[in-house]
């Protein structure tokens, strides 16, 4: 099997409060492009569209650029920068930390439902 796909032309465009995610769906892999803007935080850009009280996607993340904080619920936090790989289980909030975008790759199992309403 050989398949690529581009995110320039992306198979999902989702447009939410102080950003945005492109999704690119291939043959066991869904990749998102999140483009989160100064001034977003999950609990306040996110929430009201999924209807959780924290994200409860995995992700397997990549920072390209800007700075993104990420809080457990249950207390561990952390900043993430450019060059960054991280992963982060269900359960947190995350926000843009400074006044440059936060560009993040994102290698979860599932990107069909986040930044979705429920339902």
């Amino acid at each position: 099997m050989l398949e690529a796909k581009n995110t320039h032309r992306a198979d999902e465009h989702r447009e939410f409060p102080h950003g945005h995610l492109d999704v690119v769906e291939l043959p066991g892999l869904e990749f998102g492009v999140a483009t989160f803007e100064p001034g977003w935080r999950w609990s306040e850009s996110v929430k009201p569209i999924a209807g959780t009280e924290y994200c409860e996607f995995a992700h397997k993340g990549y920072v390209l650029s800007g700075r993104l904080h990420i809080r457990m619920a249950d207390g561990p936090e952390q900043d993430f920068g450019p060059g960054d790989v991280f992963v982060c289980s269900p359960g947190h909030d995350a926000w843009v930390v400074g006044d440059e975008p936060a560009v993040v790759f994102d290698f979860a199992e599932e990107q069909r439902g986040y930044a979705k309403p429920k339902g």
